[in-house]
């Protein structure tokens, strides 16, 4: 893409979100939130024995083949169709779920919390997608034995961006639209995770060559967060490493979330401890 499209790019989505209390859209940023909080190569990028194959970053794989969905996380790259999208087109696809020629993208893309990417942010992403190295790979389509719906939701016009800093909203953006942590750490219903019901609660399964990983409870109820520090969550985050030292499995994108700065950590977790308990805590 050239540097002349990129501009062109940012200054459209620039427009969309004027008024919007935050920095404009950059590569820097979109590269920020691909390659860290976001963790956009822990499901498109395809692994090997020793982890990630960065020569094929975002390049894509199967993710996760469950009783519910066998699902492929596709090609992102300029090597693929999405070459040939409009920056809206793509930008669609990722907040929405919905490809160009109007059908649905499915599950694990976590639409629910997508939706609410603010525009300078989704700009950022887009641009910085079209930048990274194209990959010549095609993976099968994705399959489903459960019903999708016909949308996730009426069409998204713009999303205000939140002021960042050390507070419980910018947590809940990043542990939500960017990091999309209460989608794996939220029980899956028939309809996807049950975040009006049961967000952080854990209980979700995650099969790969580790195993069966389930995702833990992430509220303040005392199986949850409750007996950890800051500096252990901060650990068990961006290092994979519990209290005791034992290593916790995949598919936590711990390398991702490393890459996050102090602030945005620290966000983070005042939003998980800000969690309302379990209905049956006392």
């Amino acid at each position: 893409m050239t540097t002349l499209r990129i501009a062109a790019a940012l200054a459209g989505f620039g427009m969309l979100a004027a008024g919007a209390a935050s920095a404009e859209p950059s590569l820097a940023r979109g590269e920020y939130i691909v390659r860290g909080p976001g963790a956009c190569g822990n499901c498109h990028t395809p692994m090997g024995p020793e982890g990630p194959v960065m020569q094929q970053e975002l390049g894509g794989r199967l993710v996760e083949k469950n009783p519910q969905f066998t699902a492929y996380a596709p090609n992102i790259t300029p090597g693929s169709r999405v070459a040939d999208w409009t920056d809206a087109e793509l930008a669609r696809a990722i907040r929405e779920g919905i490809r160009p020629d109007g059908s649905l993208i499915g599950p694990p893309m976590p639409f629910h919390f997508y939706r609410q990417l603010s525009d300078d942010d989704l700009a950022s992403i887009v641009a910085f997608l079209r930048t990274v190295p194209a990959v010549d790979n095609t993976v099968p389509d994705s399959s489903y034995s459960m019903p999708l719906p016909p949308a996730y939701g009426p069409p998204v016009d713009s999303v205000a961006a939140v002021p960042a800093g050390v507070t419980v909203d910018y947590g809940e953006y990043l542990a939500g639209p960017i990091a999309h942590c209460m989608e794996c750490h939220t029980p899956m219903g028939p309809q996807g995770p049950m975040v009006d019901s049961a967000l952080g609660q854990g209980g979700f399964e995650f099969h790969g060559p580790w195993g069966v990983s389930v995702a833990p409870n992430l509220t303040s109820h005392a199986d949850g967060l409750a007996g950890y520090s800051d500096a252990e969550l901060t650990a068990m985050i961006t290092r994979g490493e519990r209290p005791d030292g034992s290593r916790m499995n995949p598919p936590m994108p711990y390398a991702h979330y490393a890459a996050m700065t102090e602030d945005d950590l620290a966000a983070v977790i005042l939003y998980l401890r800000a969690l309302p308990p379990l209905p049956d805590a006392e």
